[in-house]
């Protein structure tokens, strides 16, 4: 077979129902020059059986067997038997359009300052049940330029894992997947987009990205939201530190208990939270930790402090985000959204 031009790299740990259909999806690309690399991470199940089975001989389907040792292992595994100038995921519960990898290469060869491009994801579950899950599909989905993704990245993953697409050249410039107690996806985004590279996102839909109960995200304490806020903390506070003209000194925006709990993750990092601000006339006035808990009102104005809203409500972030840029405060220069 000839050398593929793109990796496209999928761990798997007892996927029998469902892999079937997501190996079909890579082989039946539009693109050809491909190899489809799934490691099967120690399966008690038929998933090996299934994917050779969907697979029908082709030679592009790469198949890697190792004891069972979680995501992480299985993904650098991936990784090092990867050939491709060029690394494209994919989980197996979920769907490639047969257009996706051929998009998202003409684009990075459209592109050469873009170093990962990801593309528009549906939601494949019931929106209903799965509200969380849906609406963050629809907010990743809204961030589509580099600088949407950069400055949004400290709220939520900016990224669909299976939807991105990215140099190999990263790999060995910036490290793969870090294991621990953190969600490994967005770890990776963080530190690369620290390390400055360039990402962009394809508008079109291209994968169906689907909420099965035993997703990983829904079953892992790793994907837990205190796991989120505890990757980033380290990540927000060196940005800070770049970016923030008054640091250490920051105001959090909320002062509920969940809140500041979020916000002393920042204090471990050398931030210094100087008030905080709310809406709740119980807690205005407040003196919490030796802190103030401001109004709305008494904030100072743009230039002479640096707000960190933590309110982790899609509604009250917008409206927060909203109340700010309306009095001048500039995001990036003058708050930062952590929730």
């Amino acid at each position: 077979m000839p050398s593929p031009v793109v990796s496209v790299v999928m761990p798997a740990y007892n996927a029998a129902p469902a892999i079937g259909v997501a190996v079909r999806s890579i082989l039946d690309q539009e693109y050809r020059a491909l190899e489809l690399v799934v490691v099967d991470d120690g399966s008690t199940d038929a998933t090996v059986v299934h994917a050779l089975q969907s697979a029908g001989g082709d030679p592009r389907l790469v198949l890697v067997q190792r004891p069972h040792a979680g995501i992480v292992a299985a993904l650098n595994a991936g990784l090092a038997s990867a050939s491709g100038a060029v690394i494209a995921r994919m989980d197996t519960d979920d769907w490639s359009h047969p257009r996706r990898l051929s998009a998202q290469l003409e684009y990075l060869d459209r592109h050469p300052e873009v170093d990962l491009v990801a593309c528009g994801v549906a939601y494949g579950g019931d929106a209903a049940r799965g509200r969380g899950y849906a609406a963050h599909v629809a907010w990743i989905n809204g961030l589509q330029t580099h600088a949407d993704i950069s400055i949004h990245r400290f709220i939520e993953s900016p990224f669909a894992h299976p939807s991105v697409c990215f140099r190999r050249v990263l790999l060995g410039a910036l490290g793969g997947y870090d294991d621990g107690e953190f969600p490994e996806d967005y770890e990776l985004w963080l530190r690369w987009l620290e390390a400055g590279i360039v990402t962009a996102k394809i508008p079109e839909t291209l994968l169906v990205w689907n909420d099965p109960p035993g997703r990983l995200s829904r079953c892992d304490q790793r994907y837990a939201t205190r796991a989120f806020y505890r990757v980033k903390a380290s990540y927000l506070a060196r940005w800070l530190r770049a970016h923030n003209p008054r640091h250490p000194e920051v105001v959090v925006w909320g002062a509920g208990r969940e809140t500041r709990k979020r916000a002393e993750l920042l204090v471990a990092e050398g931030v210094v939270i100087t008030a905080y601000v709310d809406i709740d006339a119980k807690k205005i006035g407040r003196v919490v930790h030796g802190r103030p808990v401001l109004s709305m009102d008494e904030l100072p104005p743009p230039g002479s402090c640096f707000v960190v809203p933590f309110v982790a409500s899609r509604g009250a972030r917008d409206a927060n985000r909203c109340w700010l840029e309306t009095r001048g405060y500039v995001l990036g220069r003058d708050f930062i959204l952590a929730a």
